[in-house]
């Protein structure tokens, strides 16, 4: 097999590659390797704390992976099966850079690394990946399966840290006054069936709680037999809707692969907008910010140009300060970071806490979303209802020969109509309303990777939106 080029599969914020054509225990080697010189060493941390998911290649790849790390004297912590944000949990608690081996949502052949510094926080393209990348490159073309000369192994080390991350997400969130609730869980074969019982269960000592929990897919198979662990794209929700509806169940809860997002079904069966539950997420962490004593306008929320219009609406009436941001976790925890802010939230159903070292959790999000139902007598639809004030189209693909030109299209249209813009990410045309017309907003942002450019548009009624969608998509596509 010819040696693996790491730009091909090393991506922005992670890596994501075939098994083994591109990752493979050689390539995690010298991943490791690299890592402990590039970000441990040079942060002077201690160790490294490494997790992985349910996928068939995992195991082997994240032992290779403690082995090119332990090969600069540095000791690695194996936590083994975990979700995403268990592995961040572990980076927190024990002050430690992490790597999770996971390829999300992907399809069964891909693998993937995140990696993190200690406390959780990002290495992306711009934080120490791209270092990451070429020595490893170099450690693979060089043939090189060895630390440095005179350099003791360090120790390889187990360690079971799910009791510590569950009763820590439970201490975050008061449920012990809720009202019984019936949730069911799909967890898509993918770490939630690890996490779900952990976190909503008795285990490590935690207080049983008033819910039924109707389980689908809670075994773990990194081959995916039932549907892709993807959320996103509604038809991996059927299972999880009609389940909500025939079992009268209260909510339906839906994670992906790595669990590090959740997806919140309502009482019909109708998924909830992740933007709705930004801002429901949102007003709880304010209005607790603000019992503890903290002025609403000193706190912060961060969202992205996705979000809804709602979400910086409902921020400011708590008083808060909304922060607009790029699409993107390393935009968001950066953002985050700078801000102090107490929560963030994204439209692809990532959310992120100060209080979680800045970093995503989709447990935590559905945790404060069950304290919501369950602190009050009305059905999801209802508590909703007051956080989803417009129509959206959900982001739309367009394969583009030329993005530039497309978007340039777009934005004559867009100011023929009397339109504002901002380039944040991407093109954001806006049209506050007049006169009894509904606003409207559309979002254009061209792929990194790809000739796509991805639409978003949200307008106060649906007509108005899907007019606004229609044409706007029509001349990105080369149609009008």
């Amino acid at each position: 097999m010819s040696t693996p080029v790491l730009s091909d599969f090393v991506k922005a914020y992670d890596v994501r590659g075939v098994v083994p054509e591109q990752l493979n225990v050689d390539v995690a080697w010298a991943l490791g390797s690299a890592f402990a010189s590039e970000i441990v060493i040079a942060d002077g941390a201690p160790g490294v704390v490494i997790g992985h998911d349910m996928r068939p290649s995992s195991p082997e790849l994240s032992r290779a992976f403690a082995a090119g790390v332990s090969a600069h004297g540095i000791e690695a912590t194996l936590i083994g099966l975990c979700s995403t944000d268990g592995l961040y949990y572990a980076s927190g608690a024990l002050g430690l850079p992490g790597a999770m081996f996971t390829a999300s949502h992907n399809p069964a052949r891909y693998n993937g690394i995140k990696l993190c510094r200690a406390g959780a926080r990002p290495v992306g393209q711009d934080s120490g990946l791209a270092q990451v990348r070429d020595t490893a490159q170099q450690l693979l073309d060089s043939g090189t399966s060895a630390g440095p000369a005179g350099a003791a192994r360090g120790s390889v080390v187990e360690r079971d840290v799910l009791g510590d991350y569950a009763a820590f997400l439970r201490q975050l969130v008061d449920l012990s006054a809720i009202r019984p609730l019936t949730v069911v869980v799909d967890a898509g074969n993918g770490m939630g069936g690890l996490t779900v019982p952990a976190v909503l269960g008795t285990g490590a000592g935690l207080e049983a709680l008033p819910l039924t929990v109707i389980p689908l897919y809670f075994e773990l198979d990194g081959t995916f037999p039932n549907h892709e662990a993807n959320p996103l794209e509604p038809e991996n929700l059927r299972d999880l809707q009609r389940a909500v509806v025939e079992h009268g169940a209260d909510l339906g809860l839906a994670f992906d692969g790595d669990a590090d997002r959740c997806f919140v079904v309502d009482e019909h069966g109708d998924a909830v907008s992740p933007s709705a539950v930004t801002a429901l997420v949102a007003t709880r962490e304010v209005a607790r910010e603000v019992e503890a004593g903290t002025r609403a306008a000193d706190v912060s929320v961060v969202y992205n140009v996705i979000s809804s219009a709602a979400v910086p609406e409902i921020i400011a009436e708590q008083g808060a300060r909304g922060v607009r941001t790029r699409v993107g976790h390393s935009f968001i925890k950066a953002e985050m970071a700078r801000e102090d802010a107490v929560f963030g939230g994204e439209h692809s159903a990532h959310y992120y806490f100060r209080d979680f070292w800045f970093a995503d959790t989709g447990m935590l999000a559905a945790l404060h979303v069950l304290a919501a139902l369950g602190e009050q007598p009305e059905p999801l639809s209802r508590l909703t209802a007051a956080y989803s004030r417009y129509a959206a189209s959900g982001e739309i693909n367009s394969t583009v020969a030329d993005t530039s030109a497309a978007t340039a299209r777009a934005r004559s249209w867009a100011a023929a109509r009397g339109a504002e813009f901002d380039e944040l990410d991407g093109l954001t045309a806006t049209y506050a309303g007049v006169d009894g017309d509904p606003m409207w907003w559309f979002n254009l942002r061209a792929s990194n990777t790809e000739p796509l450019l991805r639409l978003n548009v949200e307008a106060g009624d649906a007509d108005t939106m899907s007019r606004v969608r229609d044409d706007v998509l029509a001349l990105v596509r080369g149609e009008g």
